[in-house]
């Protein structure tokens, strides 16, 4: 069983900076890429970021220069800090991982994070 649960969701003005989290926790070998994606509503999600095991990273155009993904391996753990925010930032931010697991073999899943509200208004 594994579970990803964020954090750091919330109200914030224009020009506003935000800090989500997502651990990851369960019967975990190893886990490869990990991601933030947004919906908001009425829209489709959309990936934000994504970052390899190795760091390498990858943004959508529209948060490029305003946006960092990060992640400490050693806690299973990806962030997400979110500057300069916009109003077109408000949506549920959800974190995706994609994990190794092992039960009697192992195998690879993508798991989801329950998703976290982030709201940027004056």
């Amino acid at each position: 069983q594994v579970q990803l649960v964020e954090s750091g969701g919330g109200l914030v003005q224009p020009g506003g900076s935000l800090r989500l989290s997502c651990a990851a926790s369960g019967s975990i070998s190893s886990i490869n890429a990990m991601g933030w994606y947004r919906q908001a509503p009425g829209k489709q999600r959309e990936l934000v970021a994504a970052i390899t095991s190795g760091g390498s990273t990858n943004y959508a155009d529209s948060v490029k220069g305003r946006f960092t993904i990060s992640r400490d391996n050693a806690k299973n753990t990806v962030y997400l800090q979110m500057n300069s925010l916009k109003p077109e930032d408000t949506a549920v931010y959800y974190c995706n991982a994609v994990i190794v697991v092992f039960t009697t073999l192992f195998t690879t899943r993508t798991y989801w994070g329950q998703g976290t509200q982030v709201t940027v208004s004056s």
